[in-house]
């Protein structure tokens, strides 16, 4: 008795790929984005931590500074705090843009990653989801620390407080942009924590944002201008001091970004940020093809 082992049949099941196309792009970058809303709104301890270094700087260290430089001449026509308090604007939004972006390494780490990048959906538009994302909580950080502005003697002018929001969004848009190109090709959350720190601590020292950047020696001087923060950090503080009157004494600590004797507009300021971030997605989008 001869037997016969018969093999089944295989079926072969077709799996219909939408087409690309720019709806589908902005609908990967509405996704990614509410996908970053999502995350923040969920991680409510990030929402206090993230506050608590810039809330230090202001008070703890700006009344420090004010014992100590509270005796004559310009230094006494200005808080030390209301000084600091665009600097202070800025840390807010430069870490918790940072640590938006930092989540790109823990979504590689768990394979969510290789999700997204195998969507039939370009890899720029997951890119500038995530920048937008980024931005938009970081900007919401900035916002929360912004509505104690009357507490270090900064006016709440509407029209002071729609320019700062709009440069918020500029800076953060640009922070996120550095991390997203920082977090690209790097494999563990460690060593992006530890890059970041390499690079954004002397990036927000040499911004400008905890001294005057009058009459500093010339090697800080070069160093604070190659730094693109120092005019996100200046750019802040020109237009919330454009609605403080400190005198002429006073108006030296908020003199501005100078390039020699030629002081920098904050229209100038605006369009560096800009560039700045528009390279940085750029050359994150190419990481991200080469993932």
């Amino acid at each position: 008795m001869t037997t016969t082992n018969e093999v089944p049949p295989i079926t072969v099941v077709s799996v219909l790929v939408p087409p690309r196309s720019w709806r589908s792009d902005w609908r990967a970058i509405k996704v990614v984005w509410r996908r970053e809303l999502i995350r923040f709104r969920r991680d409510r301890l990030r929402m206090v931590t993230s506050l608590m270094q810039p809330l230090l700087f202001l008070f703890v260290l700006g009344t420090g500074l004010s014992s100590l430089m509270g005796g004559t001449g310009a230094a006494s026509d200005v808080n030390v705090r209301t000084f600091l308090f665009p600097g202070v604007l800025t840390l807010a939004v430069l870490f918790t843009a940072v640590f938006s972006a930092g989540s790109i390494v823990w979504d590689r780490e768990f394979g969510f990653l290789r999700e997204m990048l195998v969507a039939p959906v370009g890899r720029w538009a997951i890119v500038v989801g995530k920048c937008v994302g980024g931005a938009t909580v970081a900007t919401f950080q900035g916002l929360v620390l912004l509505a104690l502005a009357g507490l270090v003697g900064v006016p709440y002018n509407p029209l002071m407080i729609v320019l700062v929001v709009a440069e918020l969004m500029l800076i953060a848009l640009m922070i996120t942009a550095f991390g997203v190109m920082v977090a690209a090709r790097i494999k563990t959350f460690q060593a992006f924590m530890a890059m970041t720190q390499v690079l954004m601590l002397p990036m927000f020292f040499l911004s400008g944002a905890l001294f005057p950047l009058n009459n500093l020696p010339t090697w800080l001087t070069i160093l604070t201008h190659i730094n693109p923060l120092t005019y996100a950090v200046d750019l802040v503080r020109r237009t919330i001091f454009a609605f403080i009157d400190v005198g002429p004494a006073g108006a030296s600590f908020v003199s501005g970004v100078t390039w020699g004797d030629w002081l920098v507009p904050m229209w100038l300021e605006a369009v560096i940020i800009a560039v700045m971030g528009l390279i940085m997605v750029w050359v994150a989008v190419i990481q991200f093809r080469k993932a």
